[in-house]
């Protein structure tokens, strides 16, 4: 637990950090929602297998187009939500949470995907793939909910906000009080805690799938892993944004909007932006791990490290032997 403590310290200086850029002006605020919009909505649906790119993500939600060869659902999934994304910033400043926030949270992400579903507690039995732990039976559904729901009304003050936000995601998942997109609702009301505590959204790569699939199974007896899972994710986009608002030869607005450009990875490609992903949590990586961690061939990590270079995303410092990897800030659309 030490060592959490010293994570939510480090949180806790980050965003004080991060708040001598505030206020920001409406035009900037407008910029990182949208941002945010896209990459959660993309990492988020990514996580469940969604095979829509980030720039497809970013055009099937903000120009209601539909990408030739990719399943309909997935559409649906992106459409979705993006709409329940834009409903947590509806609910962030009042204080608790409903059932109602809840199961509308489900209801924008499923009702284009099943209508009859979006919204309502499963009735079914449902078993979570590769676990060996039981979800809640139909019947305790809605008393568990309750349960869940008074006890962060309880701690909403008490807690600290990345322990509240993540213990919030865990307790909803092992509830799985729906049919399906319970990982989607879990994520998002995890990030209502934080953006409620004046934090900004943490994003769960799909490169972290499984780090993060076991981390939660992990919680069912250590539950102080999730929140150190958790903890990092919410630090490291921290530190993302950091890095990116400081320039000393900007105003503090214009280094803001430009911030939201850098980060906009949209003109990627999936295996970029995984590689990228990989890059920015393992620096050290050699090609063969690389490789791996994307489940990709060492001449494709080859080539993409090329394209990313030509970006001006990545960098190699130092030999290919004992060197590492280096993401950088400034973005060209061309290679």
């Amino acid at each position: 637990m030490a060592d959490l403590q010293k994570k939510f310290s480090q949180a806790d200086e980050n965003n004080q950090k991060l708040s001598a850029y505030r206020p920001l002006p409406p035009e900037t605020l407008k910029s990182l929602r949208e941002y945010y919009r896209v990459g959660l909505t993309y990492s988020s649906n990514a996580l469940e297998g969604n095979s829509l790119t980030e720039s497809e993500t970013k055009v099937v939600i903000e120009d209601g187009l539909t990408i030739e060869g990719k399943p309909l659902r997935d559409h649906y999934e992106a459409v979705g939500h993006a709409r329940a994304y834009d409903y947590i910033y509806n609910i962030t400043e009042k204080e608790g949470l409903t059932e109602e926030d809840i199961l509308s949270l489900h209801r924008l992400f499923y009702q284009q995907i099943d209508a009859e579903k979006a919204g309502h507690y499963r009735n079914v039995k449902v078993y979570i793939s590769g676990s060996r732990y039981a979800v809640a039976a139909v019947s305790k559904i809605p008393a568990e909910m309750q349960k869940l729901l008074k006890w962060y009304n309880d701690n909403e003050k008490k807690l600290h906000p990345v322990e509240l936000a993540a213990t919030l995601h865990q307790r909803f998942v092992f509830i799985h009080p729906f049919v399906d997109g319970n990982g989607r609702v879990a994520r998002l009301l995890m990030n209502l805690a934080l953006l409620r505590n004046g934090y900004t959204i943490a994003i769960i790569p799909a490169i972290l799938r499984h780090e993060y699939i076991y981390s939660l199974e992990t919680a069912h007896t250590r539950p102080e892993v999730f929140t150190d899972f958790i903890a990092d994710r919410v630090i490291a986009t921290q530190l993302d944004l950091l890095r990116l608002m400081r320039d000393e030869n900007d105003t503090v607005n214009d280094t803001v909007n430009d911030t939201v450009k850098r980060l906009d990875t949209s003109h990627l490609s999936k295996t970029e932006q995984a590689v990228l992903d990989a890059i920015s949590m393992h620096p050290d990586y050699s090609y063969e791990q690389l490789a791996t961690a994307c489940s990709v061939s060492r001449p494709t990590i080859a080539r993409t490290v090329k394209s990313l270079q030509a970006y001006n995303r990545i960098r190699r410092i130092g030999s290919d032997k004992t060197g590492h990897w280096e993401v950088i800030n400034e973005v060209k659309l061309e290679p």
